[in-house]
């Protein structure tokens, strides 16, 4: 069980259910946390967290040869022998069904409708397209937004302007985050032939622009939660310091591009999100 438990990504998996938690959060009518229901708070973490286990296990079988030739990914389970293919292709299908399951009838359909559009995206799109474009990545992180638009749709029924401020946010963070990962085992992934910016570019000039470019890009887009309000004054602040320190790494590796330095924004980013989700939390309206 504990390899099939490594499949899943439970690392990954608990950033995508911080994100829907906040999403859900925001899909209450008032914001409160006395509104929040138990139950389907349950059935929407439940659900998102089975369809997130079972796409990362699809994703692992597909990419099981080039996980092999990537010194980073050659321990997982299916490269390693420790799962046999076809166990873990049913074992995804399955998580994956009843994540969606969980999800149109322990929350609504519309929460089910994103979960399946987040699955298949990632699968049936972005997956092939890492052997034959570096704009992979910009269409990757659409379903990796997803999760807060699943935690809104599943509270309110329906999608506002608030999730989509969420996953704008979210969709924007990404960038720097892979980028820097990306960075970081460029010579991997130029072994398995996955087309990512740095394999394409060795020179990371591209890479450095791309990360800070996006990191300039979120600075605003991160204050648009004040702006609706969906958080106060102290939260504004917050996210401005957090942006301007995750865009300050970012500077640094553009002038140096050094590993070290990607290193650095990895880390930032890790931190970053956490950070202004607890803003928000902590500095909502009426608290």
């Amino acid at each position: 069980m504990r390899h099939y438990i490594e499949l899943t990504k439970p690392r990954i998996t608990w950033l995508i259910l911080m994100s829907t938690g906040i999403g859900y959060f925001f899909g209450l009518p008032s914001h409160a946390l006395r509104d929040i229901n138990l139950l389907l708070l349950l059935h929407t973490i439940l659900g998102t967290a089975l369809i997130a286990s079972g796409t990362a296990a699809l994703n692992q079988w597909y990419e099981r040869e080039a996980d092999e030739k990537m010194r980073r990914t050659a321990r997982r389970p299916l490269p390693s022998g420790r799962v046999d293919a076809g166990r873990a292709l049913a074992f995804g299908i399955a998580l994956s069904a009843a994540g969606f399951i969980e999800l149109c009838l322990g929350a609504n359909a519309l929460a089910g409708m994103i979960g399946g559009f987040t699955l298949a995206s990632y699968l049936f799109v972005y997956t092939p397209m890492k052997s034959r474009t570096w704009w992979s990545t910009t269409v990757g992180a659409i379903p990796g937004a997803m999760p807060p638009m699943i935690g809104y749709a599943a509270a309110a029924g329906t999608i506002r302007s608030e999730s989509w401020v969420l996953f704008a946010i979210l969709f924007l963070w990404q960038f720097p985050h892979f980028y820097s990962i990306a960075w970081m085992y460029k010579e991997d992934y130029a072994r398995a032939g996955i087309q990512m910016l740095p394999v394409v570019e060795p020179d990371c000039r591209s890479t450095a622009r791309q990360i800070v470019l996006y990191g300039i890009a979120l600075i605003p887009v991160s204050l648009v939660p004040g702006i609706l309000g969906m958080s106060g004054r102290i939260y504004v602040v917050g996210a401005l310091l957090a942006g301007l320190w995750f865009l300050y790494s970012g500077v640094r590796v553009a002038l140096e591009r050094s590993l070290v330095r990607a290193r650095g924004v990895l880390i930032t980013s890790v931190l970053y999100l956490p950070l202004i989700y607890g803003l928000m939390l902590l500095d909502r309206p009426g608290l």
